[in-house]
Protein backbone atom coordinates (compact mmCIF):
# COMPACT_ATOMS: atom_id res chain seq x y z
CA UNK A 1 0.00 0.00 0.00
CA UNK A 2 1.54 3.67 -1.07
CA UNK A 3 1.81 6.53 1.46
CA UNK A 4 -1.04 8.21 -0.01
CA UNK A 5 -3.79 5.43 0.44
CA UNK A 6 -2.30 4.79 3.87
CA UNK A 7 -2.84 8.68 4.99
CA UNK A 8 -5.90 8.34 2.96
CA UNK A 9 -7.25 5.65 5.19
CA UNK A 10 -5.77 7.39 8.78
CA UNK A 11 -7.48 10.41 7.62
CA UNK A 12 -10.69 8.47 7.30
CA UNK A 13 -9.83 6.30 10.94
CA UNK A 14 -9.76 9.87 12.67
CA UNK A 15 -12.98 11.51 11.48
CA UNK A 16 -11.55 13.28 8.76
CA UNK A 17 -12.99 12.91 5.15
CA UNK A 18 -11.95 15.63 3.45
CA UNK A 19 -8.47 15.02 4.37
CA UNK A 20 -8.57 11.60 2.81
CA UNK A 21 -10.36 13.17 -0.26
CA UNK A 22 -7.03 15.70 -0.42
CA UNK A 23 -4.78 12.83 -1.25
CA UNK A 24 -7.15 10.64 -2.97
CA UNK A 25 -9.55 12.60 -4.92
CA UNK A 26 -7.20 12.34 -8.29
CA UNK A 27 -6.56 8.80 -8.43
CA UNK A 28 -8.62 5.93 -10.14
CA UNK A 29 -6.77 3.00 -8.53
CA UNK A 30 -8.97 0.26 -6.94
CA UNK A 31 -8.02 1.06 -3.18
CA UNK A 32 -8.14 5.02 -4.01
CA UNK A 33 -12.03 4.37 -5.43
CA UNK A 34 -12.96 2.54 -2.55
CA UNK A 35 -11.61 5.40 0.13
CA UNK A 36 -13.29 7.81 -1.75
CA UNK A 37 -16.47 5.85 -1.64
CA UNK A 38 -16.29 5.78 1.71
CA UNK A 39 -15.12 9.34 2.21
CA UNK A 40 -18.19 10.50 -0.05
CA UNK A 41 -20.42 8.56 2.05
CA UNK A 42 -18.98 10.32 5.27
CA UNK A 43 -20.38 13.41 3.84
CA UNK A 44 -23.17 12.51 3.27
CA UNK A 45 -23.35 11.98 -0.68
CA UNK A 46 -25.08 8.33 -0.67
CA UNK A 47 -25.86 8.35 -4.07
CA UNK A 48 -21.71 8.91 -5.53
CA UNK A 49 -20.78 6.85 -2.49
CA UNK A 50 -21.84 3.75 -3.72
CA UNK A 51 -21.05 4.19 -7.56
CA UNK A 52 -17.59 4.96 -6.51
CA UNK A 53 -17.58 1.38 -4.25
CA UNK A 54 -19.04 -0.92 -7.24
CA UNK A 55 -16.49 0.89 -9.58
CA UNK A 56 -13.73 0.03 -7.12
CA UNK A 57 -15.23 -3.66 -6.58
CA UNK A 58 -14.93 -3.72 -11.06
CA UNK A 59 -11.41 -2.61 -10.90
CA UNK A 60 -10.26 -4.90 -8.28
CA UNK A 61 -11.29 -7.96 -10.67
CA UNK A 62 -12.74 -11.11 -10.04
CA UNK A 63 -9.70 -12.59 -8.31
CA UNK A 64 -9.68 -10.17 -5.75
CA UNK A 65 -12.44 -11.54 -3.83
CA UNK A 66 -11.44 -10.27 -0.64
CA UNK A 67 -11.39 -6.90 -1.50
CA UNK A 68 -14.63 -7.38 -3.19
CA UNK A 69 -16.38 -8.62 -0.40
CA UNK A 70 -14.93 -5.47 2.04
CA UNK A 71 -16.80 -3.27 -0.74
CA UNK A 72 -19.95 -5.08 -0.56
CA UNK A 73 -19.63 -4.33 3.27
CA UNK A 74 -18.43 -0.50 2.58
CA UNK A 75 -21.78 -0.45 0.31
CA UNK A 76 -24.08 -2.55 2.89
CA UNK A 77 -23.51 0.51 5.13
CA UNK A 78 -24.24 3.19 3.17
CA UNK A 79 -27.60 1.48 1.95
CA UNK A 80 -28.63 1.45 5.54
CA UNK A 81 -27.47 4.87 6.56
CA UNK A 82 -29.62 5.96 3.36
CA UNK A 83 -32.26 3.77 5.12
CA UNK A 84 -32.31 1.46 1.86
CA UNK A 85 -33.09 -1.26 3.72
CA UNK A 86 -34.23 -3.42 0.65
CA UNK A 87 -31.00 -3.66 -0.38
CA UNK A 88 -30.03 -7.40 -0.90
CA UNK A 89 -28.81 -9.23 2.03
CA UNK A 90 -27.60 -12.37 0.35
CA UNK A 91 -24.71 -9.71 -0.62
CA UNK A 92 -23.75 -8.97 2.52
CA UNK A 93 -23.99 -12.39 3.74
CA UNK A 94 -21.94 -13.71 0.84
CA UNK A 95 -19.06 -10.84 1.35
CA UNK A 96 -19.20 -12.02 5.60
CA UNK A 97 -18.57 -15.87 4.57
CA UNK A 98 -16.15 -14.67 1.77
CA UNK A 99 -14.24 -12.54 4.90
CA UNK A 100 -14.66 -15.53 7.58
CA UNK A 101 -13.32 -18.03 4.64
CA UNK A 102 -10.66 -16.04 4.37
CA UNK A 103 -9.84 -15.26 7.76
CA UNK A 104 -10.43 -11.27 8.29
CA UNK A 105 -12.27 -11.80 11.64
CA UNK A 106 -12.48 -8.29 12.13
CA UNK A 107 -14.65 -7.33 9.00
CA UNK A 108 -16.51 -10.67 9.26
CA UNK A 109 -17.39 -9.29 12.97
CA UNK A 110 -18.35 -5.95 11.37
CA UNK A 111 -20.39 -7.72 8.60
CA UNK A 112 -22.51 -9.71 10.77
CA UNK A 113 -23.12 -7.03 13.17
CA UNK A 114 -24.30 -4.60 10.04
CA UNK A 115 -26.96 -7.91 9.50
CA UNK A 116 -27.91 -7.01 13.36
CA UNK A 117 -28.29 -3.72 13.01
CA UNK A 118 -30.78 -4.15 10.04
CA UNK A 119 -33.05 -6.41 11.60
CA UNK A 120 -33.20 -4.16 14.33
CA UNK A 121 -34.06 -1.29 11.82
CA UNK A 122 -36.60 -3.39 10.42
CA UNK A 123 -38.59 -4.47 13.92
CA UNK A 124 -36.75 -8.27 13.91
CA UNK A 125 -35.88 -7.78 17.61
CA UNK A 126 -36.25 -11.65 18.35
CA UNK A 127 -33.61 -12.91 15.75
CA UNK A 128 -31.09 -9.45 15.92
CA UNK A 129 -31.25 -10.52 19.67
CA UNK A 130 -30.42 -14.33 18.48
CA UNK A 131 -27.92 -13.13 16.02
CA UNK A 132 -25.93 -10.39 18.75
CA UNK A 133 -26.13 -13.68 21.12
CA UNK A 134 -24.00 -15.34 18.63
CA UNK A 135 -21.37 -12.37 17.43
CA UNK A 136 -18.31 -12.34 19.30
CA UNK A 137 -17.16 -8.20 19.43
CA UNK A 138 -13.56 -9.23 20.20
CA UNK A 139 -12.36 -8.72 16.95
CA UNK A 140 -14.39 -5.59 16.05
CA UNK A 141 -11.97 -2.22 16.21
CA UNK A 142 -13.33 0.68 18.67
CA UNK A 143 -15.61 2.03 16.26
CA UNK A 144 -17.18 -0.99 15.54
CA UNK A 145 -17.17 -2.02 19.52
CA UNK A 146 -18.98 1.21 19.88
CA UNK A 147 -21.19 0.52 17.42
CA UNK A 148 -21.77 -3.01 18.70
CA UNK A 149 -22.30 -1.43 22.21
CA UNK A 150 -25.06 0.92 20.94
CA UNK A 151 -26.86 -1.61 19.73
CA UNK A 152 -26.99 -3.59 22.88
CA UNK A 153 -28.13 -0.36 24.16
CA UNK A 154 -30.84 0.10 22.13
CA UNK A 155 -31.81 -3.70 22.28
CA UNK A 156 -32.17 -3.04 26.02
CA UNK A 157 -34.07 0.11 25.57
CA UNK A 158 -36.65 -1.83 23.77
CA UNK A 159 -36.90 -4.52 26.16
CA UNK A 160 -36.71 -1.96 29.34
CA UNK A 161 -33.91 -3.15 30.40
CA UNK A 162 -32.30 0.07 32.12
CA UNK A 163 -29.98 -1.45 33.83
CA UNK A 164 -27.85 -3.13 31.16
CA UNK A 165 -29.06 -0.16 28.24
CA UNK A 166 -26.80 2.02 30.95
CA UNK A 167 -23.97 -0.44 31.11
CA UNK A 168 -23.41 -0.82 27.31
CA UNK A 169 -23.45 3.14 26.93
CA UNK A 170 -20.57 3.17 29.58
CA UNK A 171 -18.75 0.62 27.30
CA UNK A 172 -19.67 2.34 24.29
CA UNK A 173 -17.88 5.57 25.76
CA UNK A 174 -15.11 3.82 26.59
CA UNK A 175 -14.52 2.72 23.57
CA UNK A 176 -14.85 6.36 21.73
CA UNK A 177 -12.85 7.96 23.22
CA UNK A 178 -10.43 5.35 22.16
CA UNK A 179 -11.96 5.56 18.55
CA UNK A 180 -11.77 9.54 18.72
CA UNK A 181 -14.66 9.85 16.11
CA UNK A 182 -17.50 12.95 16.75
CA UNK A 183 -20.46 11.30 15.19
CA UNK A 184 -20.01 8.37 18.30
CA UNK A 185 -19.91 10.85 20.93
CA UNK A 186 -22.93 12.20 20.13
CA UNK A 187 -24.68 8.81 19.26
CA UNK A 188 -23.97 8.08 22.57
CA UNK A 189 -25.23 11.24 24.13
CA UNK A 190 -28.81 10.94 22.36
CA UNK A 191 -29.05 7.42 23.53
CA UNK A 192 -27.93 8.38 27.05
CA UNK A 193 -30.59 11.63 26.79
CA UNK A 194 -33.41 8.79 26.06
CA UNK A 195 -32.85 7.03 29.21
CA UNK A 196 -33.39 10.34 31.40
CA UNK A 197 -36.22 11.99 29.37
CA UNK A 198 -39.70 11.04 30.31
CA UNK A 199 -40.79 7.98 28.84
CA UNK A 200 -44.16 7.76 29.85
CA UNK A 201 -47.41 9.12 32.04
CA UNK A 202 -48.52 7.24 34.80
CA UNK A 203 -52.77 7.76 35.66
CA UNK A 204 -54.16 6.81 38.86
CA UNK A 205 -57.22 8.06 40.11
CA UNK A 206 -57.18 11.21 37.64
CA UNK A 207 -53.97 12.68 38.77
CA UNK A 208 -51.04 11.56 36.50
CA UNK A 209 -46.94 11.46 37.17
CA UNK A 210 -44.08 11.69 34.25
CA UNK A 211 -41.99 8.52 34.52
CA UNK A 212 -38.63 7.89 33.14
CA UNK A 213 -37.72 4.50 31.37
CA UNK A 214 -36.19 3.52 34.75
CA UNK A 215 -39.44 3.96 36.62
CA UNK A 216 -41.53 2.39 34.00
CA UNK A 217 -39.10 -1.18 34.37
CA UNK A 218 -40.10 -0.32 37.82
CA UNK A 219 -43.67 -0.51 37.77
CA UNK A 220 -43.83 -3.66 35.13
CA UNK A 221 -41.78 -5.27 38.01
CA UNK A 222 -44.69 -4.23 40.44
CA UNK A 223 -47.61 -6.64 40.94
CA UNK A 224 -50.41 -3.72 39.74
CA UNK A 225 -52.51 -4.43 36.94
CA UNK A 226 -51.43 -1.65 34.55
CA UNK A 227 -53.19 -0.77 31.80
CA UNK A 228 -50.60 0.22 29.06
CA UNK A 229 -51.65 2.36 26.69
CA UNK A 230 -48.18 2.68 25.09
CA UNK A 231 -48.27 -0.76 23.77
CA UNK A 232 -52.18 -1.24 23.67
CA UNK A 233 -51.58 -4.46 26.16
CA UNK A 234 -52.61 -5.54 29.71
CA UNK A 235 -50.17 -6.27 32.23
CA UNK A 236 -50.19 -8.04 35.51
CA UNK A 237 -46.08 -9.20 36.49
CA UNK A 238 -45.15 -11.44 34.23
CA UNK A 239 -49.28 -11.95 33.07
CA UNK A 240 -49.36 -9.56 29.53
CA UNK A 241 -52.47 -9.67 27.28
CA UNK A 242 -52.26 -7.71 23.95
CA UNK A 243 -54.78 -5.69 22.75
CA UNK A 244 -53.67 -4.29 19.92
CA UNK A 245 -56.41 -5.84 17.83
CA UNK A 246 -58.67 -5.30 20.25
CA UNK A 247 -59.40 -1.77 20.39
CA UNK A 248 -62.56 -1.75 21.80
CA UNK A 249 -61.94 -3.57 24.21
CA UNK A 250 -58.44 -1.83 25.09
CA UNK A 251 -60.79 1.50 25.17
CA UNK A 252 -63.01 0.29 27.98
CA UNK A 253 -60.10 -1.12 29.86
CA UNK A 254 -58.79 2.28 30.04
CA UNK A 255 -61.69 4.37 31.19
CA UNK A 256 -62.47 1.55 33.78
CA UNK A 257 -58.83 1.58 34.69
CA UNK A 258 -58.73 5.29 34.80
CA UNK A 259 -61.60 5.52 37.12
CA UNK A 260 -61.24 3.04 39.41
CA UNK A 261 -62.13 2.36 42.17
CA UNK A 262 -65.27 4.30 41.27
CA UNK A 263 -67.54 3.39 38.48
CA UNK A 264 -68.09 4.59 34.97
CA UNK A 265 -71.26 5.33 33.69
CA UNK A 266 -72.59 3.86 30.26
CA UNK A 267 -72.65 6.95 28.23
CA UNK A 268 -69.44 7.60 29.21
CA UNK A 269 -68.09 4.30 27.86
CA UNK A 270 -70.10 4.15 25.15
CA UNK A 271 -68.54 7.56 23.81
CA UNK A 272 -65.10 6.52 24.61
CA UNK A 273 -65.37 2.97 23.19
CA UNK A 274 -67.77 3.89 20.37
CA UNK A 275 -67.72 7.26 20.12
CA UNK A 276 -71.62 7.22 20.18
CA UNK A 277 -72.70 10.86 21.14
CA UNK A 278 -75.98 9.43 22.59
CA UNK A 279 -76.56 6.45 23.94
CA UNK A 280 -79.28 4.50 22.94
CA UNK A 281 -80.63 0.97 23.37
CA UNK A 282 -78.51 -0.62 20.40
CA UNK A 283 -75.09 1.03 21.62
CA UNK A 284 -76.46 -0.32 25.38
CA UNK A 285 -77.09 -3.76 23.85
CA UNK A 286 -73.44 -3.35 22.22
CA UNK A 287 -71.58 -2.23 25.22
CA UNK A 288 -72.82 -5.07 27.26
CA UNK A 289 -71.35 -7.56 24.86
CA UNK A 290 -68.12 -5.82 25.04
CA UNK A 291 -67.78 -6.05 28.83
CA UNK A 292 -68.99 -9.54 29.00
CA UNK A 293 -65.79 -10.09 26.25
CA UNK A 294 -63.77 -7.64 28.33
CA UNK A 295 -64.38 -10.20 31.71
CA UNK A 296 -63.53 -13.01 29.88
CA UNK A 297 -60.37 -11.78 28.25
CA UNK A 298 -58.72 -10.40 31.75
CA UNK A 299 -60.61 -13.07 34.26
CA UNK A 300 -57.63 -13.82 36.85
CA UNK A 301 -56.50 -10.04 36.83
CA UNK A 302 -59.40 -7.85 37.37
CA UNK A 303 -63.48 -8.45 37.76
CA UNK A 304 -65.70 -5.89 35.83
CA UNK A 305 -68.68 -5.32 38.06
CA UNK A 306 -72.20 -3.82 36.96
CA UNK A 307 -73.53 -0.52 38.96
CA UNK A 308 -76.92 1.33 39.22
CA UNK A 309 -75.29 3.43 36.67
CA UNK A 310 -72.72 1.43 34.43
CA UNK A 311 -69.41 -0.64 35.88
CA UNK A 312 -66.69 -0.97 38.17
CA UNK A 313 -63.02 -2.29 37.37
CA UNK A 314 -61.91 -4.13 40.67
CA UNK A 315 -58.67 -5.70 40.56
CA UNK A 316 -57.79 -9.11 41.74
CA UNK A 317 -56.72 -9.62 45.37
CA UNK A 318 -57.23 -5.65 45.93
CA UNK A 319 -54.84 -4.36 43.99
CA UNK A 320 -54.16 -0.86 42.63
CA UNK A 321 -54.72 -0.31 39.17
CA UNK A 322 -52.50 2.34 36.92
CA UNK A 323 -52.79 3.47 33.30
CA UNK A 324 -49.58 3.99 31.70
CA UNK A 325 -49.60 6.33 29.00
CA UNK A 326 -48.15 8.29 26.22
CA UNK A 327 -46.05 11.44 27.55
CA UNK A 328 -48.33 13.65 25.50
CA UNK A 329 -50.97 11.98 23.14
CA UNK A 330 -52.32 13.33 19.94
CA UNK A 331 -54.86 11.85 17.25
CA UNK A 332 -52.14 9.65 15.97
CA UNK A 333 -51.30 8.34 19.57
CA UNK A 334 -52.76 5.08 18.89
CA UNK A 335 -50.90 4.16 15.84
CA UNK A 336 -47.71 4.69 17.62
CA UNK A 337 -48.56 2.56 20.23
CA UNK A 338 -48.80 -0.14 17.87
CA UNK A 339 -45.40 0.30 16.53
CA UNK A 340 -44.32 0.64 19.66
CA UNK A 341 -43.88 -3.16 20.01
CA UNK A 342 -40.56 -2.95 17.62
CA UNK A 343 -42.19 -4.89 15.20
CA UNK A 344 -42.69 -3.74 11.90
CA UNK A 345 -46.42 -3.36 10.32
CA UNK A 346 -48.20 -2.84 7.24
CA UNK A 347 -50.58 0.20 6.79
CA UNK A 348 -53.42 -2.75 6.41
CA UNK A 349 -52.72 -4.46 9.01
CA UNK A 350 -52.33 -1.24 11.49
CA UNK A 351 -56.28 -0.30 10.33
CA UNK A 352 -57.18 -3.67 10.88
CA UNK A 353 -55.98 -3.27 14.81
CA UNK A 354 -57.41 -0.23 15.01
CA UNK A 355 -60.16 -0.22 13.91
CA UNK A 356 -59.80 2.98 10.97
CA UNK A 357 -59.84 3.32 7.32
CA UNK A 358 -56.46 2.18 5.66
CA UNK A 359 -56.43 5.57 4.11
CA UNK A 360 -57.05 7.48 7.81
CA UNK A 361 -54.24 5.16 8.92
CA UNK A 362 -52.21 6.17 6.17
CA UNK A 363 -52.40 9.86 6.55
CA UNK A 364 -51.53 9.72 10.61
CA UNK A 365 -48.49 7.15 8.88
CA UNK A 366 -47.72 10.20 6.83
CA UNK A 367 -48.19 12.88 9.57
CA UNK A 368 -45.44 10.90 11.74
CA UNK A 369 -43.38 9.68 9.05
CA UNK A 370 -42.81 14.00 8.74
CA UNK A 371 -41.73 14.37 12.29
CA UNK A 372 -39.76 11.68 12.65
CA UNK A 373 -41.60 9.36 15.27
CA UNK A 374 -42.28 6.73 12.83
CA UNK A 375 -40.04 4.81 9.95
CA UNK A 376 -40.64 2.68 6.67
CA UNK A 377 -38.87 0.39 4.09
CA UNK A 378 -40.16 -1.46 1.32
CA UNK A 379 -42.43 -0.05 -1.27
CA UNK A 380 -46.08 -0.72 -2.37
CA UNK A 381 -47.71 -3.78 -0.93
CA UNK A 382 -44.42 -4.85 0.62
CA UNK A 383 -44.29 -1.44 2.50
CA UNK A 384 -43.98 -2.05 6.29
CA UNK A 385 -43.63 0.80 9.36
CA UNK A 386 -41.60 0.69 12.28
CA UNK A 387 -40.99 3.40 15.06
CA UNK A 388 -37.11 4.09 15.12
CA UNK A 389 -34.89 2.70 17.47
CA UNK A 390 -33.14 4.69 19.94
CA UNK A 391 -30.32 5.07 19.05
CA UNK A 392 -30.59 5.85 15.77
CA UNK A 393 -26.43 4.60 15.13
CA UNK A 394 -27.11 3.67 11.59
CA UNK A 395 -26.97 7.07 10.48
CA UNK A 396 -23.07 7.46 11.38
CA UNK A 397 -21.09 6.09 8.89
CA UNK A 398 -18.45 4.18 10.40
CA UNK A 399 -17.30 1.81 8.54
CA UNK A 400 -13.49 0.65 9.43
CA UNK A 401 -10.34 2.61 8.02
CA UNK A 402 -9.17 0.93 5.25
CA UNK A 403 -6.46 0.45 6.51
CA UNK A 404 -7.78 -2.02 8.94
CA UNK A 405 -9.34 -3.71 5.64
CA UNK A 406 -5.98 -5.21 4.70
Amino acid sequence: MDSLITAAAQALAAGDPLGALNRVALRDDPPALALRGIAMARLGDFVRAKALLRQAARAFGAKATMARARCAVAEAEIALAARDLTWPTKALAAARETLERHGDRTNAAYARSLEIRRLVLIGHLDEAERRLADLDPSPLLPAARTIYELIVAGLALRRLQTKAARSALERATHTARQARIPELHAEIERASAALSAPAARMIVRGGERLLQLDEVEALFRSDRLIVDACRLALRQGSHVVPMARRPVLFALARRLAERAPDDVSRGDLIAHAFRGKEADESHRARLRVEIGRLRQLISGMAAISATRDGFVLSPCRDRNVAVLAQPAEDEDAAVLACLADGEAWSSSGLAVALGASQRTVQRGLDALALSGKVQSFGRGRAQRWTCPVAPEFATALLLPAWSSLD
